[in-house]
């Protein structure tokens, strides 16, 4: 409201240019997260985060009604010192409301959960936004007064309905020095590197967009020389498709933490926005644009479809994040790790406020800064990719997932958390894709050092921390190396594959399993989980025929099955054994 006003009749509420004032407001609200995010982790730790939520949507109201003297009397002083306290308000909030999803839900049920909060949250953009926009065109303070203190009332209201929870770490200690706490908290995001990692991935998304939508009313006014109903629908199409890309991870992960989304979401972040540029149509600096002459004109429809996409991959890109960091943080340190992730949001909008203020004062136009989102992003996207190679893995094996093949995982789930050894039937060179494909965590798979060392492939394998082997007689180092790498995976207590066969089966049967899976439990006894591959014999990626026009795909999205057995005892893991016992789940595999 305040900024629609201050860029539409700037004379009547500010001396102050729009530019400067609309980036200063940004500012301000963010601010807090900087400031008071390491206490407000500590307190989601120690208190039950239900009474945090209704503590804070109870000071909402007090906030409100100074923003209704603001309002009232036309002081943009109160005004932006109740924005600066919604700010507290949201810095607060922030912690109990995602550290409490993983209380209440199940790991199949944190995607969906993440996913219904996004879209929560932009939807409730999308409905300020609109009733912002009809109050401020009618310019009546009286009524955005009395609807501020209203909605506060109800959302005070909303949050007596949230079912009580407990205390994670009720011995917490609280240091109210903002530095210190804040420093507590990133230190509790640094537990994980992958953690961290996907903090700093949410802090860029939340650059990115800070920076693209501070400046969606400057689009509109000075690029569209529009009224205030642009402005409105452009944030009405940036919102709806951060909930439909939000509510769409759900579906295209299979209702698991899907990180192979984060690069698709990145990819569409960079095309579009830049598309978005490209498309924004010439208007008439005389002629005052509508909502309805926006549609009408050459490369409208396409400017608001190119907004709308770029919201829909920012789901793509926010939710599994949001998603990996509650299920890979240990509980009793999850409330620090949010706070860490709102002070590090902070700083990067912050940061966006401050180019988006200079990038003007120093005359790029809007549509500059934009561009300039969008190679900053496309650069971070390859910076991040290249230290974490698990999320482009993730993207590989989605891919191939959702185009040449279909997989449907039956039998077991794998193992959450603990070491294990999982051992399957070797089909084709994509197996160990299909297998992270059905499977959440990392895993360390077993290949051949021939295979290892190849050009294409060598990147990827290190990306996958694959471990090489050769034959003993070939090269008795590498095989000495791979056993003991295998082990040291195991005690860290992470998950390890090996294709006992040792080859690509030739005819498409399951041969016999050779005796390295013995040595690897003997050295660390751990749980074998046996898994069998159905499908992929026949495939372009298998040893089925001679010549390659002969396992070219015949039709995509060929369904492809995984059937996990259950975990065989360290002890009574045998080889012939377990080839037995794979052969049974290859059978299966068929049925299901």
């Amino acid at each position: 409201m305040l900024i629609i006003l201050v860029t539409y009749q700037a004379a009547r509420w500010s001396t102050l240019k729009p530019e400067l004032l609309t980036n200063i407001a940004a500012g301000l609200f963010i601010a807090p997260f900087v400031i008071f995010s390491g206490i407000a982790g500590q307190l989601g730790e120690r208190f039950d985060k239900t009474r945090i939520l209704q503590s804070v949507k109870a000071l909402e109201i007090l906030i409100m009604l100074v923003a209704a003297v603001g309002f009232l009397e036309h002081r943009v002083v109160l005004l932006l010192f109740a924005l600066f306290m919604m700010g507290v308000h949201s810095t607060f909030f922030a912690p109990a409301k995602y550290g409490l999803l993983p209380q209440v839900l199940n790991a199949e049920e944190l995607v969906g959960g993440n996913a219904m909060l996004e879209t929560g949250t932009f939807l409730a953009i999308l409905l300020g936004t609109l009733v912002a926009g009809v109050l401020a065109g009618h310019a009546n303070t009286s009524w955005i007064a009395a609807s501020l203190v209203a909605i506060a009332l109800l959302g005070f209201g909303a949050s007596l309905g949230i079912p009580k929870s407990v205390a994670v770490a009720p011995g917490q200690r609280l240091d109210f020095n903002p530095l210190t706490s804040s420093l507590d908290n990133l230190q509790a995001a640094r537990q994980s590197r992958s953690v961290l990692l996907s903090v700093l991935g949410m802090s860029w998304f939340w650059f990115f967009g800070a920076l693209v939508l501070t400046q969606l009313p400057l689009y509109c006014h000075d690029v569209l020389h529009g009224d205030e109903s642009l402005v409105t629908i452009t944030i009405v199409m940036f919102s709806v498709g951060v909930g439909v890309g939000s509510l769409l991870c759900e579906r295209l992960s299979g209702r698991q933490v899907e990180i192979g989304l984060v690069p698709f979401g990145s990819i569409g972040l960079t095309l579009f926005a830049v598309d978005w540029v490209i498309a924004t149509p010439h208007a008439d600096a005389n002629v005052v644009l509508t909502a309805r002459g926006l549609i009408a004109m050459h490369g409208g429809v396409r400017t608001l479809a190119d907004i709308a996409a770029v919201g829909v991959f920012g789901g793509f890109f926010i939710v599994p994040l949001n998603a990996l960091v509650q299920q890979r943080s240990p509980p009793q340190a999850l409330a620090r790790v949010i706070g860490a992730n709102s002070i590090l949001n902070a700083v990067f909008m912050v940061a966006a406020a401050v180019v988006g203020a200079v990038g003007l004062a120093r005359g790029l136009r809007v549509t500059q800064l934009i561009l300039l989102a969008a190679a900053m992003n496309a650069a971070v996207a390859v910076y991040i990719y290249t230290l974490v190679p698990e999320f482009l893995l993730r993207f590989v094996c989605w891919l191939l997932m959702h185009t040449l093949y279909r997989l449907k995982k039956i039998g077991n789930r794998f193992p959450e958390t603990g070491a294990a050894l999982i051992v399957c039937n070797h089909v084709s060179f994509v197996d160990a894709l299909v297998i992270s494909a059905a499977c959440q965590r990392p895993i360390h798979f077993i290949m051949d050092n021939a295979i290892f060392q190849a050009p294409v492939i060598r990147s990827l394998a290190r990306g996958m921390k694959a471990i090489p082997i050769s034959p003993a007689k070939e090269d008795p180092v590498v095989f000495e190396q791979a056993f003991e790498s295998a082990a040291a995976a195991l005690r860290d207590g992470e998950l390890v594959c090996i294709f006992p066969e040792g080859r690509l089966t030739a005819d498409g049967e399951i041969a016999g399993f050779r005796p390295g899976l013995s040595r690897i439990v003997s050295d660390t006894p751990v749980p074998v989980i046996p898994i069998a591959i159905v499908g992929l014999w026949g495939s372009m990626f298998s040893r089925y025929g001679r010549k390659l026009w002969q396992r070219l795909p015949r039709k995509l999205w060929s369904r492809v099955v995984v059937n996990v057995g259950d975990a065989v005892a360290p002890e009574q893991a045998e080889p012939a054994a377990l080839r037995e016992y794979v052969l049974a789940l290859y059978a299966e595999g068929f049925a299901g």
